[in-house]
């Protein structure tokens, strides 16, 4: 494992025991069988571990829990990644915090404020401004979950890159023009990427990208109002590739209400691969990501320490593209 410090989940699994047993056995305290302990001491004498600073605040109890902050909580993406940060939290003995700002006005107040009943915070991307994030990470520890890094404040991201393949794919494979992106790239690092990656596509293609997405929302509803402007239009779009699921699922609503044909007369694509996405008919045609992944490896990186040789900046996590029925492709 090179120079670089083992984290406490390495050093549970070289020992063949939990997070907690060796948070246990590093401070001196708690039930711990004298085998296990000796096991456990082996492995931290033999790899040199030593405690973060935040394993140790979980260990000495300080607060004993870390908070999360979404901007909302509604939906599985939101439910997958609270699942995934809770159950790594947990694991360590700690408990979880979760704030959902709902674009309140005063959130970045109230999150400022989390600081001081917590060890440690994670945020997910754009729900506090750049200038209240550097001042929490003053205060406390801080991943950015689902965004970028920012002045040394570390970030868990999935690749959102495959949308491009996926736009590829309609543009070529299947020969569709008069593409729409549907989401709002100023709400969220993600559909930022996704945008860039939409339009870099068609300019990979050789074709003009539209200008402009068509900016609503992220739930179901929002791709319900999406189809009903889209679809009524003079020129309807042919395909419509959307940032999330839930908003896909939303725009396939809309479409088959008003008596369309999936794919016939309109493909349709998403990104998450929620578990409705393959349940629908026509299936849907997406990108899977790790979401609970993504919640677990933000909830480890806080509990494991965030500086050190070797410490994750910006860990991107894989995603991989689905082909289903709606986006033309045959069953």
């Amino acid at each position: 494992m090179g120079n670089r410090r083992l984290t406490a989940r390495e050093v549970a699994k070289l020992a063949d025991v939990s997070v907690a047993t060796v948070s246990r056995v590093s401070r001196g305290t708690g039930q711990v069988s004298p085998e296990t302990r000796a096991r456990v001491l082996r492995v931290i004498e033999e790899h040199g571990y030593r405690p973060s600073q935040m394993g140790r605040a979980l260990a000495e109890q300080r607060h004993g829990s870390v908070a999360i902050v979404l901007p909302g909580l509604a939906g599985p993406y939101f439910s997958e990644l609270i699942q995934g940060f809770e159950s790594e939290v947990m694991d360590a003995g700690a408990s979880v915090h979760i704030f959902g700002t709902h674009h309140r006005a005063d959130a970045d107040e109230h999150v400022l404020g989390i600081a001081a009943r917590v060890d440690a915070v994670a945020v997910h991307g754009d729900t506090i401004g750049a200038d209240t994030l550097r001042e929490l990470a003053a205060r406390a520890p801080v991943v950015v979950l689902a965004g970028r890094p920012l002045d040394g404040i570390p970030a868990v991201r999935a690749d959102n890159s495959p949308i491009g393949e996926l736009t590829r794919h309609l543009l070529v494979d299947h020969g569709y023009r008069r593409l729409t992106f549907v989401g709002d790239p100023e709400g969220s690092p993600d559909v930022t990427d996704r945008w860039e990656a939409f339009r870099d596509a068609h300019r990979d293609a050789r074709l003009a990208p539209p200008r402009n997405p068509f900016r609503i929302g992220l739930q179901q509803s929002d791709g319900v109002l999406a189809a009903g402007e889209l679809l009524g239009a003079r020129r309807p779009p042919r395909a419509i590739v959307c940032a999330n699921d839930e908003t896909a699922l939303g725009v396939l609503i809309g479409a088959l209400g008003r008596g369309l044909s999936v794919p016939g007369d309109l493909a349709i694509t998403g990104f998450d691969d929620v578990p409705m996405s393959s349940l629908v008919q026509p299936r849907l045609t997406t990108v899977r990501q790790p979401v609970r992944e993504l919640g677990a490896t933000t909830a480890r990186l806080l509990i494991s320490g965030l500086g050190g040789p070797g410490a994750v900046m910006d860990a991107v996590l894989a995603t991989e593209t689905v082909m289903r029925e709606s986006c033309g492709c045959p069953l």
